[in-house]
């Protein structure tokens, strides 16, 4: 039994004087009164009542598109637990299935991950497995581990790597960060990443913004859960008005009471997050040797 499903066909609408319209992805697809495809699809059929209601299409399947990104990113972030149910209910879907497909996962009892192909009708999971071979378990939910979690990261990317596999959504090539073993007893914030200047503070906000980091009260902020726990990442970006000068600050972890962790007391996947998003603002900062030329 195949683990994977065949690519859905276009589905094809009657346009005006004879044409044919369909989506294929994010592109409007046009074929003549002979049923031969164009190339470009002309201004009559694209200006059509037809066309603007396939647009309107695309406008939702955008927005699903990212409301599913953003719940599989919430599981990888948490490393959550997810009934095999919801994974055979959401399957169907073509947008589910692309996010889906090839998310590394592991049992939640324990074992050996794999790279994730479908769900039969019996409500078992199907893996390609790290020793290529397909495989179907028995086992109600499964984990999609954030990567700094997984055991031998290194090996898995590189069979990855190997057998071509990619990922609709970014898991194996997320940057991760391990956290240091040495702090001071009572260190509570790491300053690697302050001093980046911006020309307004709108362009750091934008980028954190465009990264997927909310911005609140000065601070890009990134949550995840570690261990059943909703930890905030924060990294200062400013507070003055959007067109003045602004220089990031420190980065810092809290909890749902708003009170900053020790440093020693936040986890892995925290740690790695809230680094790899100082980081990604840090890295859009003023050229200052430019400046200085």
């Amino acid at each position: 039994m195949p683990m994977t499903s065949p690519s859905p066909q276009p589905i094809w609408t009657d346009g005006p004087d004879g044409y044919s319209l369909a989506l294929e992805g994010t592109t409007l697809a046009c074929r003549n009164a002979k049923g031969r495809r164009l190339k470009t699809v002309p201004k009559k059929v694209r200006e059509s009542d037809q066309a603007r209601r396939l647009a309107d299409v695309l406008l939702w399947l955008e927005r699903h598109e990212r409301d599913c990104a953003a719940r599989v990113e919430s599981w990888l972030l948490g490393s959550l637990p997810v009934p095999v149910s919801v994974i055979a209910a959401v399957w169907p879907d073509p947008t589910w299935r692309d996010l889906l497909t090839d998310l590394f996962v592991a049992p939640v009892e324990g074992g050996e991950g794999g790279f994730l192909r479908g769900v039969d009708d019996r409500g078992r999971i199907g893996l390609l497995d790290l020793d290529a071979e397909s495989v179907w378990l028995d086992t109600d939910r499964v984990v999609p581990p954030h990567p700094v979690l997984i055991e031998d990261l290194a090996d898995v990317r590189e069979f990855a790597l190997e057998l071509d596999i990619t990922q609709r959504l970014p898991q194996l090539t997320r940057q991760i960060h391990r956290r240091p073993d040495a702090f001071a007893a009572d260190a509570a914030q790491i300053d690697d990443y302050a001093g980046g200047r911006f020309d307004e503070l709108r362009h750091a906000a934008g980028l954190a913004q465009r990264h997927g980091f909310p911005v609140r009260g000065g601070y890009a902020t990134c949550r995840v859960v570690e261990g059943g726990r909703p930890v905030q990442a924060r990294h200062w970006i400013g507070s003055d008005a959007p067109d003045w000068e602004t220089e990031t600050g420190s980065l810092l972890w809290v909890d749902t009471d708003e009170r900053p962790l020790k440093l020693t007391d936040v986890g892995p996947v925290a740690w790695s997050e809230g680094v790899r998003m100082a980081e990604l603002i840090y890295a859009g900062r003023k050229n200052t040797q430019e400046e200085n030329k």
